[in-house]
């Protein structure tokens, strides 16, 4: 993604609102600047990871209400399903 953005007179640059929303920046947050070459590079900090307790894993947790299935049938079609990603 590139986006042309201008730097003002003092100097300063304006993040696009989608890519704030994205990344999920805030007014005030810190951000790493980076020089490589003529590049200038960005980088946010790590989102956070929700942390959740079992009970409420289980209920986000789409049902199953189909037929009983063996691992074994799982693997054999996972198996297949990543090696035709691979040759698709």
């Amino acid at each position: 993604m590139s986006i042309e953005i201008s730097i003002s007179s003092k100097g300063q640059i304006v993040i696009p609102k989608d890519v704030r929303d994205a990344l999920q920046l805030k007014a005030g947050e810190k951000l790493i600047l980076s020089r490589v070459g003529r590049r200038i590079v960005l980088d946010a900090p790590e989102l956070p990871r929700e942390t959740i307790s079992y009970d409420e894993f289980r209920k986000r947790m789409p049902k199953y209400f189909g037929p009983s299935v063996a691992i074994e049938d799982m693997t054999v079609d996972f198996d297949r399903l990543w090696h035709e990603r691979d040759e698709g």
